[in-house]
């Protein structure tokens, strides 16, 4: 499968999710959180790379055991904005990138210009993830990545 069908094929899994659970647009991150990789098991270290948005990447640890990759994200100090259709199921924004004047995050955004989903064992190689933040489960001691662009893993080894 092209991976344009298989974006096309989650992003009908997600609408039956968010169908199925009413999700808030915008969550507030959870203050439990550290900028820097989490320590062995201590919790989920999470990366941003924003670059292509004009920033740098960032890591941050989401300490315990976040019960999604969502949760971890948040939970790493990250603030997200889901779309209006899809609410929290879909990621369009980190920090506020990109700005409501470049994306307005109605739907979700075109495949050149989104936040693709990332894991990796720390220290080993990132896999695009196959489920979405709302439903997958990372271990601790994992590392989850966010890059924005057209699907490009974060431009940082896992930590």
């Amino acid at each position: 499968m092209s991976r344009i069908v298989i974006r096309r094929w989650l992003a009908g899994l997600l609408a039956a999710a968010v169908a199925a659970v009413a999700l808030t647009a915008v969550e507030p991150a959870p203050q439990a959180a550290h900028a820097a990789a989490c320590t062995g098991t201590s919790g989920v270290t999470v990366v941003v790379d924003f670059a292509a948005l004009g920033g740098g990447v960032q890591v941050a640890c989401a300490l315990g055991d976040p019960a999604t990759g969502l949760a971890a994200l948040q939970g790493a100090g990250f603030t997200v904005t889901g779309t209006s259709r899809w609410g929290l199921a879909f990621v369009c924004r980190i920090n506020g990138k990109p700005t409501a004047a470049t994306e307005p995050c109605v739907n979700t955004p075109p495949v050149t210009a989104y936040w693709s989903y990332w894991h990796a064992p720390s220290g080993g190689a990132w896999s695009y993830s196959t489920s979405g933040a709302t439903s997958y489960n990372p271990a601790p001691g994992s590392v989850e990545g966010w890059s924005f662009g057209a699907g490009a893993p974060p431009s940082i080894a896992a930590p």
